[in-house]
């Protein structure tokens, strides 16, 4: 062995060179995602929050394993507040039940049957692509809208002839004042007819 072990059985160089680079990091800007505890959300928005979110991914999941694996399964959810009932199911939600209360496996069908089973599969899946590729679009715009607003709220620090005037610095008090001065020759130019 190469040098000296550290009780955690770490070579000292290694030790010193992940402490180097620690060092070096850049702060986080935000925490990141952090476990949370398994317990009922009390508060009714964050429940609510917490609610859309954890059906949207388990309805998508859902919707994966049918179009990956053909597996055929239904998800009935009801929300909080029992207002709402949402499902998914494949090929559809009662076929599936009724096969779960009959306690048999699938039931050989008739040839045409089987054929509308064929469709009705294909179907399914087109439109489980189509629910992905639009749950990913909903979170590009989402994530956009995000940005825009960011930018939004950036643009509206770097505009200081906002502020009140008692608020501006000298430097700003006379880019207002070579500013208010243009806008009042333009004024007077237009006025006269006389526009450049």
């Amino acid at each position: 062995m190469e040098g000296k072990m550290n009780p955690i059985n770490i070579p000292n160089s290694l030790q010193e060179k992940t402490t180097f680079l620690h060092k070096l990091r850049m702060p986080r800007k935000s925490e990141g995602r952090k476990k949370i505890e398994m317990v009922k959300i009390e508060n009714p928005s964050n429940l609510a929050v917490a609610f859309t979110k954890r059906r949207f991914g388990i309805l998508k999941k859902a919707s994966e394993l049918c179009t990956l694996c053909g597996a055929q399964l239904a998800v009935i959810v009801f929300a909080p507040n029992q207002e709402k009932v949402y499902s998914f199911g494949s090929p559809s939600v009662e076929a599936i039940i009724n096969r779960f209360l009959q306690q048999s496996p699938d039931p050989q069908s008739s040839r045409a049957s089987q054929f509308i089973d064929i469709l009705r599969n294909a179907n399914i899946q087109d439109l489980n692509n189509q629910l992905t590729n639009k749950l990913e679009q909903l979170e590009a715009e989402k994530n956009a809208a995000k940005e825009l607003q960011k930018i939004r709220e950036e643009n509206q620090q770097n505009n200081w002839w906002d502020k009140p005037i008692e608020e501006m610095d000298l430097a700003e008090l006379e880019q207002l004042k070579v500013a208010m001065t243009a806008i009042k020759e333009f004024a007077e130019r237009h006025a006269e007819g006389r526009t450049t």
